[in-house]
C-alpha cells in the first residue's frame, strides 16, 4: 500500500492538475477507486509548495463531476430495462427497484447529497439520479456541495498531516466515522422537517 500511496504522489506531480481531474474522473464513475489516495497526496504536495491548493480543489471538484455525468447519462440513455436486468442478476426484484425509484423521486436531493459522502456510495448514487432523470441543474448543486465538501476533507488532510502515515490512519478512520455521524444528523433534521411541514399544514386548515 505505501509503494502504491508513493507511486500516486509521484504520478500526480508528473501528470499535475490533469492527473487529478483524470484520477478523481475514475473514482467519480462506476469503477471503484478511492479518492483518499488521489486527494491526500495531492494536499501533501499543496503543503510543499508543489502546487496550489485552490487548484488542486477545483480539479479535484471537476473529476468528480464528470465521473458523476458519467454515471448520471450513462443511467439516463440505458435506462430502466438494463438495470433491471442487472437488479435481477443482484436478487433485487421489481418492487423493491420500484420502491427504491419512488424514493428518489421524493427525495433526490437529499440523497444525492448524503451519498456523496459515504464510501462505496459516492460511485453509484449518481445512477438512480440519472434513471429517476433528476433536474440536472439540482442534481449539479448537490453532487458539488457533497463532493466538494469530501474533497476539502482530504485537501485539508494531506495539507496538515500528510507526511505523518500514522497519523493520517488515525485521522482518515475518525474523519469516516464523523463523517458518516454527520450524515445522520443531517438525515435526523430533513425527516424533522419534512414530518413537520403537513403538521403545520394541517393545523393551518384546522384554523381557518
Amino acid at each position: 500500500m505505501e509503494n502504491i500511496v508513493k507511486w500516486i504522489v509521484e504520478t500526480v506531480g508528473q501528470w499535475g492538475y490533469p492527473g487529478i481531474i483524470i484520477m478523481m474522473t475514475i473514482e467519480s464513475s462506476l469503477i471503484p477507486f478511492p479518492s483518499e489516495v488521489v486527494m491526500i497526496p495531492a494536499g501533501y504536495l499543496s503543503h510543499k509548495g508543489e502546487m496550489n491548493i485552490f487548484l488542486v480543489l477545483l480539479s479535484g471538484l471537476t473529476g468528480s463531476m464528470l465521473g458523476a455525468y458519467f454515471n448520471y447519462y450513462l443511467s439516463v440513455y440505458l435506462g430502466r430495462p438494463l438495470l433491471l436486468k442487472v437488479c435481477h442478476y443482484l436478487g433485487i426484484s421489481d418492487r423493491k427497484f420500484s420502491k427504491v425509484e419512488k424514493y428518489f423521486e421524493n427525495h433526490g436531493e437529499i440523497t444525492t447529497f448524503i451519498g456523496r459522502l459515504i464510501p462505496a456510495v459516492r460511485q453509484l448514487i449518481s445512477c438512480p439520479a440519472g434513471l429517476a432523470r433528476m433536474n440536472i441543474a439540482r442534481f449539479s448543486l448537490y453532487t458539488a456541495l457533497g463532493a466538494g465538501f469530501w474533497i476539502t476533507v482530504l485537501v485539508m488532510l494531506g495539507y496538515f498531516i500528510g507526511e505523518n502515515q500514522e497519523l493520517l490512519k488515525k485521522y482518515s478512520h475518525q474523519i469516516t466515522i464523523l463523517t458518516l455521524a454527520l450524515c445522520v444528523a443531517i438525515v435526523g433534521v430533513y425527516i424533522y422537517v419534512k414530518t413537520r411541514k403537513p403538521r403545520e399544514t394541517n393545523a393551518g386548515s384546522d384554523v381557518s
